[in-house]
């Protein structure tokens, strides 16, 4: 079986071409940096070339941008070229066959790239919002 489930944010924007033909196919190519931990103090990040065709290239055409947190399923596929040197280059991308958004809008403007590349985050540190102590009554937990 031939199945990969990630998560990750979108390292460039998305871009988007056209078969040729009639009613040509729309087929999209994104980035997704997948994170990699080993422990709390260090990590890193796998960079995965993604491909998207007809409806789902679309989509990501037009809601997804660079930063933005998905996660997607779908399948490996390698292939092997020859570039205009001659040389035998080999690929490995992540065919798309479902992707879904993984946080709210709202959160994913909060997480903003700064200029020297790192990310902020304005909302809270255990990521939960404050509630009132007014409004305990409306609550449906105690």
């Amino acid at each position: 079986m031939n199945k990969v489930i990630l998560i990750g944010r979108l390292a460039r924007e998305p871009e988007i071409r056209y078969t040729a033909g009639n009613e040509g196919t729309a087929v999209v190519r994104y980035t997704l940096a997948v994170d990699r931990r080993y422990n709390r103090e260090q990590q890193s990040a796998d960079f995965l070339s993604c491909v998207a065709f007809g409806k789902a290239a679309e989509f990501a055409e037009k809601y997804l941008h660079k930063g933005i947190k998905i996660a997607v399923t779908g399948r490996l596929q390698t292939g092997r070229y020859t570039n205009r040197d001659g040389i035998t280059t080999y690929t490995t991308d992540v065919i798309i066959e479902e992707q879904e958004f993984t946080e709210s809008k709202s959160r994913s403007e909060d997480s903003k790239d700064t200029s020297d590349g790192s990310r902020t985050n304005r909302s809270s540190a255990d990521g939960f919002m404050q509630i009132p102590d007014d409004i305990d009554d409306e609550l449906p937990f105690t």
